[in-house]
């Protein structure tokens, strides 16, 4: 059997999940911390014992996009590549990508000043969502409702001024029902989904208190994800999807790292196992 590596920063149960599927599947398994992996120009492959292949579970967006550059610089086969994390860990980039690949994705204007971000604003019209070009969770997504709301958002993020505060990313607010759809795809197919069903919330995170509950995965659905997947380089994704009253499904959204302990507790299949299927097959290729 493989052995397979799961490097995180953060443990939580998605990891412990994933290495009990490995271990009970057969594979010897380790799960490093990247906060205390320390590579260098000089290091060789034989220097760690990073298995067959890592599966790379950071919570944090650079440390897991670094750390899989520099086990790619080893040429140790990581899942997801660094160039599927670059992508799917930008905003600007993904619907770049979506759009670029035909896939239905949200109308998005990008700016890169607080001028010209206004200046969009004031041709568009409200309302629009801003959010950063990078973070998860949902995080500083914020709908722009006003013009007094949009220049609150854009004063402080012109105090603040760090150097993603200067790129806009501001999108159309699609008219949907109170929630989402994430689906999971594993090697550019669909294999499970859920609404996440907000709570009163604009949002509808299941970090934020979203409801998870299964959706059965359309024909028209798995079509979208599998063209998303590959959009961005496929690998084990979490693309999210909206339902646009006029407009039907839209692709917003592709995860990395994806979360899934809200979904296994209405999924019907094993979702940790697939993936260490997934892991396993990628070895032999």
């Amino acid at each position: 059997m493989s052995k397979i590596c799961i490097v995180f920063d953060r443990l939580r149960t998605e990891e412990k999940m994933l290495q009990k599927e490995a271990a009970e599947l057969g594979h010897d398994t380790s799960l490093i911390d990247a906060k205390t992996t320390q590579i260098n120009t000089s290091s060789q492959i034989q220097d760690f014992d990073f298995g067959d292949i890592v599966l790379e579970r950071c919570v944090s967006y650079y440390r897991g996009l670094y750390i899989t550059a520099c086990l790619e610089f080893l040429d140790i086969p990581v899942i997801n590549k660094f160039n599927v994390s670059t992508i799917c860990g930008n905003k600007l980039l993904t619907s770049m990508l979506l759009k670029k690949n035909n896939i239905p994705t949200p109308k998005t204007y990008f700016s890169f000043s607080a001028d010209a971000a206004r200046e969009n604003l004031d041709r568009v019209g409200y309302p629009l969502v801003i959010k950063p070009v990078i973070g998860s969770w949902g995080r500083n997504v914020i709908p722009l409702k006003d013009k007094d709301t949009a220049d609150a958002i854009i004063e402080q993020r012109e105090i603040t001024d760090g150097p993603l505060d200067r790129i806009f990313y501001l999108q159309e607010m699609i008219d949907r029902p109170p929630r989402d759809i994430r689906v999971i795809t594993i090697g550019d197919k669909a294999v499970t989904a859920m609404y996440r069903k907000s709570s009163g919330n604009f949002k509808t995170n299941i970090a934020l208190g979203a409801e998870p509950e299964i959706c059965d995965i359309t024909n028209e659905m798995e079509d979208l994800c599998a063209k998303a997947s590959k959009a961005v380089g496929g690998g084990i994704l979490g693309v999210d999807l909206m339902e646009d009253k006029e407009k039907g499904l839209v692709v917003h959204e592709v995860n990395n790292t994806v979360e899934f302990k809200g979904l296994v507790k209405v999924a019907n299949i094993n979702i940790p196992k697939e993936m260490i299927e997934f892991v396993r097959n990628s070895i032999r290729k």
